[in-house]
């Protein structure tokens, strides 16, 4: 892209960002709230129906409650979507699930710590999309396995392993390892010096932690109230009923786990993987930032508040990188929007189905494609 038009891409993206800002208000709120209540009545059906013999209804409610806790709810309040829309406060990226284990509790209860999260996502991950210091680049993450001379089939069956179990096997230890290294450069722990790739999975930071990583924090404070709450305290009570009520709750619990871990899977971690998508070896510079979450991101098929609940809003992951604090409503009104803009420019916007974007993210796992490397700019021109 020429400089000329880089320059009036970045102006077009801008102002419709300005302009979807400004006309944010009372709709997007009630928009937040309608999803608000589809995750708390799944989670009422899914609790209602707990002690019940395993099955499809209680199973999905829990899992969709527990998905939609995270990639609706927890996400854009932490990008602050609601700051400026919530007058109460409680929805305040400052606020929400900040703080304590008591607010954690209230407002967004998972695998990860929302402190090592709100770093590790909203800060490295959305401000070095796709480059080598992006703690989620699956290319780099998974290179061990990408090189590995095991048969593809092992391949396949060892990225089914990350699919059931990625929230706890390599999400929770890999955002508090990012939080960690940080509060060490800042010289508020040891073994900074040094440091390079932040990536863990769950085995790596137990046997074999980096010198910043402190392996009680994360079972403890991390990993430890979820599981506890998860797969201890739910389940409990049903032992006043029966010992079969106790097991069909526990089994439902660890069903909807396996099942929300593949689902968030499914629409988190295809965004930006595809041999189809950019990674880039450079760090960004603000001319070519908006470019590059184009570029370096996939949507999902959108068509109305069922689909895109159903996708987490994910499925708006470029208009999401390209404004991080916007309500998912501002994403639906300006997506055809920037697909206009792009379409004028000649850039590359990607939408497909989630599907093809898993066949195409699985390609790069197991080494069988590789990323599109961002061509290096020269001096006075475009990109």
């Amino acid at each position: 892209m020429e400089a000329a038009n880089l320059t009036s891409f970045r102006t077009d993206i801008e102002l419709l960002g300005r302009e979807l800002r400004a006309g944010q208000g009372e709709r997007d709120l009630a928009h937040f709230r309608k999803i608000l209540l589809w995750n708390r009545l799944l989670l009422v059906v899914g609790l209602v129906t707990l002690g019940l013999f395993p099955n499809p209804i209680t199973v999905l409610c829990l899992s969709l409650a527990t998905f939609s806790r995270w990639t609706m709810i927890g996400h854009h309040v932490s990008h602050g979507g609601y700051d400026r829309l919530d007058a109460s406060g409680r929805y305040h990226r400052a606020r929400f699930a900040m703080g304590s284990l008591p607010r954690r509790a209230l407002d967004w209860l998972d695998w990860m710590l929302p402190e090592a999260w709100n770093l590790e996502h909203n800060k490295h991950h959305h401000y070095s999309l796709n480059e080598p210091d992006d703690p989620d680049l699956v290319e780099d993450n998974l290179r061990s396995l990408r090189e590995s001379s095991a048969p593809l089939p092992v391949k396949y069956l060892t990225v089914l392993f990350f699919m059931l179990t990625w929230k706890w096997f390599y999400y929770s230890p890999n955002t508090l390892s990012r939080l960690q290294l940080d509060r060490a450069r800042k010289g508020e722990g040891a073994g900074a010096e040094g440091a390079g790739s932040t990536y863990q999975t769950l085995l790596s930071a137990l046997l074999d932690p980096p010198a910043w990583l402190q392996r009680s924090e994360l079972v403890l404070r991390v990993l430890g109230p979820y599981f506890l709450y998860q797969f201890v305290l739910l389940p409990l009570p049903f032992l006043l009923l029966s010992g079969a009520a106790y097991r069909n709750a526990l089994l439902n619990l660890l069903l909807a786990e396996l099942l929300t871990n593949m689902h968030a899977f499914l629409v988190v971690v295809t965004n930006h993987a595809g041999e189809d998508l950019y990674r880039f070896d450079t760090k960004c510079t603000k001319d070519v930032f908006l470019l590059r979450q184009v570029i370096g991101s996939a949507n999902y098929h959108t068509s109305g508040d069922v689909n895109d609940f159903l996708h987490g809003f994910l499925n708006y992951q470029i208009e999401h990188h390209l404004w991080p604090d916007l309500s998912m409503l501002s994403y639906q009104r300006g997506q055809e929007r920037v697909k206009g803009i792009c379409r004028k420019y000649n850039v590359p916007y990607v939408q497909e189905s989630v599907w093809r974007r898993l066949v195409k993210t699985v390609d790069i796992m197991v080494g069988r494609k590789g990323m599109r490397r961002f061509p290096e700019r020269k001096a006075g021109s475009g990109v």
